[in-house]
């Protein structure tokens, strides 16, 4: 019987996972920052540790054997924070890692965030534990979110394609994982939505499913990198939101893969879908 811990249950991701785990009945750590805010689930205990904090981090991974690593929050430190995390829960004795990455993880990857996921990947595979990587696409779920409150969505995108993937399903997608590690050891799975769409494609679904009118513009990158530097924000997030939509332009996020089907057994929700469910 595996001993299972889960990072990030007080995030929207982690949540979804360690609800969809106590659901099966599974028993789990979860390895929080602020045990008061982890979910009081049926057999789950919650354990401090922070990613950057390797002491902690491997008293709170001592005994167990599989551990869910959802990506650490964005910030000009989380590369190092993922080694740190990695390394004393090797030494602490988990024997594999299940890490959500991001689609089309590349050392040369246009979004600047997936080079991190990248290497992030390098240092777990070099940990000598076993790994699987779940690399997710955008989120569908924060499509919304891009919508100006003049509902016109901005970016360089052109007229790219974004294949973005609905939370709960990637939340399925690691469940399943979850209670059988050891038959995706060595696995990568990319985790996808039914369909790619372009920005224009995304503004007339919330047009038709909000009732507004939604409208694209395709921003130049100087118009992109003006808007987006003047919230004040440190360069490499102002990059990190600007080559989010540079990516979909370049066709980086555009592929669509059955992995969300293979893992779940169900076709992934649509945009359509999702809207509705938050409705």
């Amino acid at each position: 019987m595996i001993t299972l811990g889960v990072t990030g249950s007080t995030g929207r991701l982690g949540g979804r996972i360690a609800r969809l785990l106590a659901a099966s009945g599974v028993e789990q750590r979860l390895l929080v920052r602020d045990p008061s805010r982890a979910p009081v689930l049926d057999g789950a205990t919650p354990a401090r540790m922070s990613y950057d904090d390797a002491a902690a981090v491997e008293a709170a991974c001592g005994g167990l054997d599989v551990v869910l690593m959802v990506s650490a929050s964005e910030s000009a430190t989380r590369l190092d924070e993922h080694r740190t995390f990695v390394d004393a829960a090797a030494r602490a004795g988990v024997r594999h890692l299940v890490y959500v990455s991001f689609y089309g993880a590349s050392a040369d990857a246009t979004f600047t965030l997936a080079r991190d996921h990248h290497h992030t990947e390098e240092h777990v595979k070099a940990s000598g534990t076993a790994w699987t990587f779940l690399r997710d696409n955008l989120y569908l779920d924060f499509i919304p979110q891009i919508t100006g409150p003049d509902d016109v969505i901005r970016g360089p995108a052109g007229d790219g394609r974004v294949a973005a993937v609905a939370q709960d399903d990637i939340a399925a997608a690691a469940h399943t994982v979850l209670l059988d590690p050891d038959a995706h050891a060595g696995a990568t799975y990319s985790l996808t939505g039914p369909e790619a769409l372009t920005l224009d494609d995304v503004a007339a679904v919330l047009s038709r499913e909000t009732g507004r009118d939604v409208v694209y513009h395709r921003e130049t990158l100087d118009e992109a990198y003006a808007s987006r530097t003047s919230y004040g924000a440190p360069d490499w997030q102002v990059d990190a939101w600007v080559s989010t939509y540079t990516a979909i332009a370049a066709g980086e996020l555009a592929g669509v893969t059955d992995d969300v089907e293979r893992l779940t057994g169900r076709r992934p929700r649509s945009l359509a879908e999702v809207l509705r469910a938050v409705d």
